[in-house]
Formats: C-alpha cells, structure tokens, sequence
C-alpha cells in the first residue's frame, strides 16, 4: 500500500502483475486515498472473492484477509462502491453479492459480447474504476496455469473482444492475476496474461491521448 502510494502521488498510475489477488485489496486502499472517493470495480473472475471472513475451509477469522475475501473487506472499508461495479465471468456460487452487478460465464455466452460491453459501461459510467482480471476467468483450455482453474469460463476471443472495446471508462489503475507458472506446462497461460496487460494498459491510455 505505502508502495503504491509512493508511486501515485508521484503522477503516475499503476498496473501490477502477479501473484495472488490479495494483492489488489492494498493496491484499491492507496488507490482510494488518491481518488477520495468509493471507486468502482470491472473484475473478470471465476470467483466473486466476496466471501466473509471466516467462512468456509478457513478458520473464523473476521480480519481475514486472503484471495477469497479481500473485495469483502474493501466494500466493508468503504473502498469500493458496489452498485456501480461488475463481475464479469463468474460461474462459483456465493449466495451474497454484496451488491455487486454480476455477469456470470453462462450470461456472457448466452448474451454475447456486445451486450456485455453496454451493460459494464451502463453500470460504472463515469465513475473511477479499477479493473482486475483474475486470469480464472478464462477458461482452463485457454489459461490452464492457474491455482483455481473452473470450466466453463471464457474464451481468449471473448476476452479480447470485450476488454478491446470497454476503451472509453474512467480507468484509473489494474491489474492481472493467478498466473502460477508451475501449472502452466505449455506457457499458454503467461502469453494471455501479457495480453491482457497490454490491453488493461491501452483501456488507461484511451482516455488520455
């Protein structure tokens, strides 16, 4: 967080690559200082990472704050304002959405890639957004090195597609994520996360040329 802070009052902005999806949780809380405002979230996930700390195979920990969690905790923190951010890919079952406008995997692939691009821009509008992309949200045959592969999700074309012509959003920073080298046997996983950043770099810059 003071990392990021560093570099933010600086002038800069910031695109981080990793590693596990805590990391945008101190990532959001410095960008949140900068902004002073809840900022909205365009996250492409197999996974909400809403669950409440203490929840499943973990022990009850109400300051837990892990991959599974740390949107929980920032919407709690105030941080993030759910009701103008989307989830985009999801095909895990969390019965609270914390408010958080859900485009699951089937919704995509019945609605098509058009439909998600009008209705992702019709709920963060003008906002602040910080998006995350959780390389899960492909689907295995497209990123298998990854530590909680789900079918079901996404093509490398959807993605594309989508990410290609969300340009035009008030973004303010991003990241990718859940890249696990060990598991990606072919390196099919790496190439579709340096995609993906180059991509989350061009939404930034769109609006800045």
């Amino acid at each position: 967080e003071e990392h990021i802070s560093t570099i933010l009052n600086g002038g800069s902005s910031v695109f981080s690559i990793g590693g596990d999806h805590f990391v945008s949780y101190p990532i959001l809380k410095a960008f949140a200082k900068k902004v002073q405002e809840p900022i909205s979230l365009i996250q492409f996930d197999a996974h909400t990472d809403t669950w409440e700390a203490g929840e499943g195979d973990e022990p009850a920990d109400e300051n837990r704050i892990d991959h599974g969690t740390m949107f929980y905790q920032a919407t709690n923190d105030g941080i993030l304002d759910p009701k103008s951010s989307v989830q985009i890919g999801i095909r895990t079952e969390n019965p609270d959405t914390m408010g958080f406008n859900i485009l699951d995997a089937p919704w995509v692939h019945s609605n098509g890639i058009d439909a998600v691009i009008k209705k992702t821009k019709e709920i963060v509008g003008t906002k602040p957004v910080y998006m995350t992309f959780d390389i899960d949200c492909l689907d295995p045959a497209f990123a298998p090195g990854t530590g909680t592969p789900v079918w079901g999700g996404l093509s490398s074309r959807q993605a594309a597609s989508i990410l290609r012509d969300i340009a035009g959003i008030n973004m303010v920073g991003g990241d990718v994520v859940e890249v696990s080298p060990q598991y990606d046997t072919s390196g099919a996983t790496a190439v579709a996360g340096a995609h993906i950043a180059l991509e989350l770099i061009c939404i930034w810059a769109a609006t800045r040329v």
